[in-house]
């Protein structure tokens, strides 16, 4: 059962929706055998979220591999508005990123938009923000990814590397185009209004660093397609290559529909959760299940709604036979909820326990993650003006 209502702009996302029909609505592409097997050809495997179409859609994804296969040079491009503490669906598209960065050797452009999450605030000091983008980067350094190829850049503390290329997007986007594609009305502050640009120019500014035209892979939720698609229309006339994605779908909250929000913290589980809690909500879950165990041993379950099921599919079983296994089991009536909770909710202990451990040793070294000591910044080049 999938939900018919489609609420998907960079702010307000839903899990379970009709993903088929997202695909139409934003003229993306479905992934197929083929993009899957170029991939395997290259990296000579296959990730579980890749097979189990958790990425499931593109645009140039393709091409993306065909550039990288060809030599052309190549980047990844992701990132996270600090609002507060990270959940599981935030790093959802950061540990397929840090694979892809593994398996191609790719460096990762991060992006931190404290100044997004202070403009799109009802209140809070912009300090705030700020700060909760260096607690972030903490989940970054605790997934693993490589600090020397990962380069995070803090909007507000460096901005030198955005506004140099925002300048020319902004003067190639009208407010229509904005409220068209984000609901802006007159009532939307102008940060909001500009925001856009920055979150595009990280696009285009791999090419700037680099010095040539650099294919950009942009690994992101499906939530986040508004930026890429504005991004893409605008790229060519500026001079560099459009952007490729690929979209994942929203890992579902622990309650009864929707994504996993921090708007429900009851129904998201943090990286900064103790496993204790983490384990207490995960048992305190909807589940896809009947009322009782009789009904549930006579009836079974529906897993496809199941936001249980979905964790186990998304990011806490690797064994593909094992998931086919506690599918049919759950659909069979031979595998009650309280059972596929607890064997749930003791691996995520588990995850969290071992993250937070790396998490803590990471305060000594997140600096090593920032782009600020690793590039200057882009250089406007001054043009010769010959008085009079």
């Amino acid at each position: 059962m999938e939900f018919n209502t489609v609420a998907i702009t960079p702010w307000e996302a839903e899990a379970f929706v009709d993903y088929d029909r997202l695909i139409k609505i934003f003229g993306a592409k479905p992934l197929t055998d083929s993009e899957i097997d170029l991939l395997k050809s290259i990296v000579k495997e296959s990730h579980t979220m890749i097979r189990r179409r958790v990425f499931y859609s593109h645009r140039d994804f393709d091409k993306f591999l065909e550039a990288y296969k060809s030599g052309k040079k190549c980047t990844l491009y992701t990132g996270r508005g600090p609002s507060g503490n990270t959940h599981l669906g935030h790093i959802l598209p950061w540990i397929f990123a840090k694979w892809l960065q593994d398996k191609l050797g790719l460096d990762l452009f991060f992006q931190m938009t404290d100044d997004e999450k202070f403009w799109h605030s009802e209140g809070g000091e912009f300090e705030y923000f700020n700060s909760l983008a260096y607690e972030n980067i903490l989940d970054l350094a605790a997934l693993g990814l490589d600090y020397r190829k990962t380069h995070i850049i803090i909007n507000s503390e460096d901005i030198r590397y955005l506004y140099p290329i925002a300048i020319k997007i902004a003067k190639k986007i009208t407010f229509s185009i904005q409220r068209a594609t984000f609901g802006f009305t007159e009532s939307t502050n102008i940060g909001m209004i500009f925001y856009p640009t920055l979150q595009m120019a990280v696009a285009f500014l791999p090419s700037e660093l680099f010095g040539e035209p650099v294919e950009v892979l942009i690994p992101a939720g499906i939530d986040q397609d508004p930026y890429w698609r504005i991004t893409r229309d605008i790229a060519t006339s500026l001079g560099y290559p459009k952007p490729s994605q690929i979209h994942n779908k929203l890992l579902p909250g622990l309650g009864i529909g929707g994504k996993m929000s921090s708007s429900k913290p009851e129904t998201a589980i943090y990286t900064t959760d103790s496993p204790e809690l983490a384990y207490s909500k995960v048992m305190r879950a909807y589940t896809g299940g009947q009322a009782t165990a009789e009904l549930q041993r006579k009836l079974g379950g529906n897993p496809d709604i199941c936001p249980v099921y979905k964790m186990f599919e998304m990011l806490f079983e690797e064994d593909d036979e094992k998931l086919i296994e506690r599918y049919y089991a759950c659909r069979g009536g031979n595998l009650l909820c309280g059972e596929c909770k607890n064997a749930l909710g003791e691996r995520v202990a588990k995850f969290l326990k071992e993250h937070q451990n790396r998490r803590t040793k990471a305060v000594n070294y997140i600096e090593r993650y920032l782009i600020r000591d690793k590039f200057t910044p882009p250089i406007i080049k001054r043009i010769e003006i010959t008085p009079k």
